[in-house]
């Protein structure tokens, strides 16, 4: 841009370039303040566009487009998807299964794994700590479907050696979004 003179014979300058945010992400350690409003957004919406995304963190499109695909190659951003209603979908119990094994080597509990991980009933599995091995959740359209799934499924699955059950009776809060504030503190 060539400087303008005015009349009155001064040259003025071009005016400075706002302050851009950083356009792509350069490898580092800790996320940055928009890379923790791009996370807490899509928490919140997973189905906004690049362009809404960018005029709610101040970015503009490119550079926050970038920042969702380093996100996503990190491993912050593993999917997305849609959050059902259960029971609209006829899947009326929630169980939650403590799983006892009959022994805890590698080669048995990587066989067990393998078994859970297919079973679609199973929305989540745990290793927890006290008793039992495992912590499962797990939906069925009733007790009897749950019962049967149970004796059927769960009981014969390889080196399960007892199931304990509880049942929900109500949820209080579920698919809630991951707090983020531990790490604003070095953004």
């Amino acid at each position: 841009m060539t400087p303008k003179k005015p009349r009155s014979g001064v040259t003025l300058a071009p005016p400075p370039a706002p302050a851009a945010a950083p356009e792509s992400p350069e490898p580092r350690g800790a996320l940055d303040r928009y890379d923790l409003a791009i996370l807490a957004e899509l928490q919140a919406d997973a189905r906004l566009t690049n362009a809404e995304l960018a005029a709610r963190i101040g970015l503009s499109a490119a550079p926050t487009w970038r920042r969702v695909k380093w996100l996503e190659e990190q491993g912050y951003i593993t999917g997305y998807r849609a959050e059902l209603d259960r029971r609209k979908i006829g899947l009326g119990v929630l169980a939650f299964v403590r799983l006892d094994c009959e022994r805890n080597n590698s080669a048995s509990t990587r066989a067990l794994e393998e078994a859970i991980r297919a079973r679609p009933e199973v929305l989540a599995c745990h290793y927890i700590s006290g008793t039992g091995t495992f912590e499962l959740h797990v939906v069925a359209t009733d007790l009897d479907a749950f019962s049967r799934l149970a004796l059927e499924v769960l009981f014969k699955l390889p080196n399960v050696k007892d199931l304990h059950t509880s049942f929900s009776l109500g949820e209080v809060k579920t698919g809630g979004a991951l707090p983020l504030q531990h790490l604003r503190a070095g953004a």
